[in-house]
């Protein structure tokens, strides 16, 4: 069997992945949640609600902001108590709103959970549907890409004036260590899964869609594959394991052979990418009227893991409640996850695990460069990591940009490769911060 893969760097950690197999829990609904209104790239959500306002689980409690932005929706019933800043887990102070439940809205949200599997549409209205329609529905649940970087689904479905989709590629590599909320996703709902990629590539105006799944991940081919074997133009796809397999353009040179140009959409290749939890967020969207409310995440302690359902807004005190207080804890993956500032921290849209683990708690000492190229060896973008991490750390801007700093994926790809343990993708994250900063304030003089 060929496995697929991009051509350029890579590398293979360790993958702990300790949760893998382990069914999903549903985690019961706090009793209050944090929502913050930012949980997506682009403009912030604008709250509707007001102190004192009731709200029942399902209700908008903030409008996108724009376009580019998405809705949030509570996903308890409560009273909102205030309106405030919160820490999200990348560390920003953001507005949030607060709600609070009460028994009898707990009795309610109960009675409300157990006909959550009840569709809200038949096959026939379904059936009905158009592109736009499905698009308005994702729209208007608040859906975003689930894998990390949470653009919202119905932009990536609305390519500007002159681009054309061709493939809806759904990413389910899952190339992150420790993480395995994926995994366990598509072995117990592949149909609900296949279903929302059939609706995906409805509302994207395609005939094919390409379900990608590192080969480290046999039960979830072997239920996705069955599942699409009845859905003309659904394929799975097995990939060679290698990180960063999931990156977005590192999966369209593997699926289709095609790369994004440097400084251009990934629309340019024809190819849609979607989550493999996005596409189930979906299918919950469209078929049982569901909007996005919770994830499944796993929580990644060293010895054991758990594959949870957590409702957003759910702090990590709660989470972590009865477990030994960790030295640091890892929002997101060892590659690509940042530390929490606080245990206050809510859980967003994009929070895909929590890591506890010892192992990652501390960093080696560092050490001077070795001028070994090990880092360059590693980046799947084919850049200069120990360069632009050199160039961040002197200041020098411009030549940062000059050098394409505006293309790495910040994978952390050339930090574990380092040696000497240096923080490259630090040094490189902050030049890559800049830069953009930058080039957005060009084009907002140029609109001036």
């Amino acid at each position: 069997m060929k496995l697929h893969t991009f051509k350029i760097g890579g590398i293979h950690p360790a993958e702990n992945k300790i949760a893998a197999g382990k069914p999903i829990e549903n985690m019961p609904l706090p009793a209050e949640v944090v929502l913050p209104v930012a949980q997506h790239i682009g403009a912030p959500a604008k709250p509707v609600v007001k102190k004192g306002d009731k709200v029942k689980r399902g209700d908008m409690v903030a409008e996108a902001g724009g376009f580019v932005s998405a809705p949030v929706h509570s996903p308890i019933s409560g009273t909102v108590v205030k309106i405030d800043v919160c820490r999200t887990p990348q560390g920003l102070p953001v507005e949030a709103i607060y709600i609070k439940s009460d028994e009898a809205d707990r009795e309610a949200d109960a009675k409300a959970l157990e006909q959550r599997e009840t569709p809200a549409r038949s096959e026939a209205e379904i059936a009905a549907l158009d592109g736009k329609a499905i698009i308005d529905i994702i729209k208007n649940a608040g859906i975003v890409g689930l894998g990390g970087a949470t653009f919202p689904c119905h932009v990536k479905l609305s390519p500007p004036p002159g681009s054309k989709a061709e493939v809806v590629i759904i990413n389910a590599a899952e190339c992150e260590p420790c993480l395995s909320c994926d995994d366990m996703l598509m072995r117990e709902n592949p149909r609900e899964i296949v279903k929302g990629v059939s609706l995906l590539m409805k509302a994207a105006g395609v005939s094919r869609g390409v379900i990608a799944i590192e080969n480290n991940k046999p039960e979830a081919i072997e239920a996705l594959t069955q599942a699409a074997s009845t859905v003309p133009g659904i394929e799975v796809m097995p990939m060679k394991v290698k990180y960063p397999q999931g990156g977005e353009k590192q999966l369209i040179e593997a699926v289709i052979g095609k790369e994004v140009p440097s400084g251009g959409l990934p629309i340019a290749t024809g190819a849609i990418v979607q989550n493999v939890a996005t596409a189930y967020a979906v299918y919950r969207a469209v078929v049982l009227g569901e909007p996005l409310m919770d994830r499944v995440l796993t929580l990644h302690d060293g010895n054991t893991g758990r594959n949870l359902r957590v409702p957003f807004g759910t702090i990590l005190a709660t989470l972590t409640e009865g477990l030994e207080e960790p030295e640091k804890i890892i929002i997101g993956g060892p590659m690509m996850g940042r530390t929490a500032s606080t245990l206050q921290t809510p859980m967003i849209k994009g929070t895909s695990g929590i890591l506890l683990d010892k192992r990652y708690a501390h960093r080696r000492p560092v050490e001077n460069c070795i001028r070994c190229g090990r880092c360059s060896d590693a980046c799947p973008m084919g850049l200069e990591p120990f360069l632009l991490a050199t160039l961040s750390r002197l200041k020098e801007w411009d030549e940062v940009e000059a050098n394409k700093v505006a293309n790495c994926i910040e994978c952390g790809s050339c930090s574990y490769a380092c040696p000497a343990s240096r923080p490259v993708v630090d040094f490189v994250r902050l030049g890559k911060q800049k830069v953009m900063a930058a080039m957005r304030a060009r084009a907002a003089a140029k609109k001036a």
